[in-house]
């Protein structure tokens, strides 16, 4: 079995590197909640709902905040 390519991304302007081919599995490997995070990437915000059918590429730019609650 192939291990996944490593690829250079950038997470809230800090360079980093994953294996990860999605977001989903990304997020999964972080130290939060996944219902804890909101995510955007390359400034287009990614429901959790498509994390999974989101891929990461060399160069994408994951930015993570706190979803906003309340009214």
């Amino acid at each position: 079995m192939s291990s996944a390519p490593t690829i250079a991304i950038q997470v809230n302007g800090e360079a980093q590197t994953t294996t990860a081919p999605t977001l989903h599995d990304w997020v999964s490997a972080q130290d939060a909640a996944p219902e804890s995070l909101a995510t955007a990437v390359n400034g287009q915000f990614v429901p959790r709902s498509q994390r999974s059918s989101t891929p990461l590429r060399a160069a994408d730019h994951i930015l993570t905040f706190q979803p906003i609650t309340g009214g």
